[in-house]
């Protein structure tokens, strides 16, 4: 391998890069002819004073021309808060229906104005992570699963949180609550399955402890809808992969089992092909539910039967959180958000 040795002569060095002066709002109303004050209503897209279109046109122009987009930090000392809405990331695995809930969230939030950051706290949990949370100076901060006390929501307060929204199986102290009612889509589920003339009845619990916040009530609403049937509930734990379903379908038989909640449509999926290969007959022998209502279900042979869950809009929740930055002071509300209805399909 051969190296050539490049000089640079000292008459001809790197020329040095002239720093441009980053354009303010007064840049912009000098451009466009209008005061600052105008240039601010415009941009913050206020109804607080009326402004032509054609001036609206010419501040935008000029923005735009000159390459200025707002100072997030200035904006806030105006207001006396910021509008950053925190979403930290949840411990759990998100599946497709709620990411589709969180987009949904999101794009509500941006409409009215606040800017939705999503933090992932490495290594932190609980209280400890509000603190975390807390630096950033949040307006709100929506909390998923269970991950704060009433010692994060009081940090997260006093470092000028406006709003605390969990959404979990229960209230926490000092936060507006929404309430997933996880145990009435188990209840549905074993209600359903009984119906169907189901009597010894399997409840796949994921091995991935971090899901144990949905799948035990889950589990829980099986058995109250069970309860004084005479029907027997087995508890299933399966890990999300194919050796794991593999192993669980080579026993099915000698389990004795007629029909089987799969916690959700993934496990479900997962779960009915590895008994398929087993050549067990669905529905036949053993009846198949999931949970969730994903379009892949429907395009399974039999198609899958399941539990279509009924969220909150993110339209509605995002004006939730907007009515309480706007009153901080009122008291904490707490709301059931979570409907549960069994979509019956081919395979129960």
């Amino acid at each position: 391998m051969r190296y050539v040795m490049v000089q640079i002569p000292k008459s001809a060095p790197f020329p040095t890069p002239v720093p441009r002066s980053v354009p303010t709002s007064a840049d912009v109303a000098r451009l466009a002819g209008v005061s600052r004050a105008t240039v601010s209503y415009v941009l913050n897209d206020s109804g607080a004073v009326r402004i032509s279109d054609a001036t609206r046109r010419r501040v935008h122009e000029a923005a735009e021309e000159l390459g200025y987009v707002p100072h997030a930090a200035a904006r806030s000392l105006r207001a006396g808060h910021s509008r950053i809405v925190l979403m930290p990331a949840p411990s759990f695995p998100a599946g497709p229906l709620y990411s589709r809930f969180i987009e949904e969230l999101q794009e509500a939030l941006g409409r009215l104005d606040y800017t939705v950051v999503q933090h992932a706290t490495a290594g932190r949990h609980g209280d400890e992570a509000a603190r975390a949370w807390a630096e950033l100076r949040p307006v709100a901060v929506l909390v998923p699963g269970s991950g704060i006390g009433p010692e994060g929501v009081a940090v997260l307060r006093r470092a000028g949180a406006r709003a605390v929204v969990t959404l979990g199986s229960g209230p926490v102290e000092g936060a507006h609550a929404l309430l997933m009612d996880h145990e009435s889509v188990g209840h549905c589920a074993g209600a359903h399955l009984h119906t169907r003339g189901r009597r010894r009845i399997g409840v796949v619990v994921p091995e991935d402890r971090d899901l144990d916040v949905f799948s035990r009530p889950r589990l829980a609403g099986v058995r109250r809808a069970l309860r004084g049937t005479g029907a027997t509930v087995t508890e299933l734990a399966l890990g999300y992969d194919e050796p794991s379903a593999a192993r669980l379908a080579a026993r099915w038989r000698d389990l004795g089992l007629d029909a089987v909640f799969a916690y959700n449509d993934e496990y479900a999926m997962l779960l009915m092909r590895a008994l398929q290969d087993e050549g067990v007959r669905i529905p036949e022998e053993t009846a198949v539910l999931g949970a969730d209502d994903l379009l892949l279900g429907r395009l399974l042979r039999p198609r899958l039967s399941t539990v279509h869950l009924d969220l909150p809009s993110g339209r509605d929740l995002a004006h939730l959180v907007d009515r309480a930055v706007r009153d901080p002071g009122a008291p904490p509300q707490r709301h059931t958000v979570l409907g549960a209805t069994v979509v019956p399909r081919e395979s129960t």
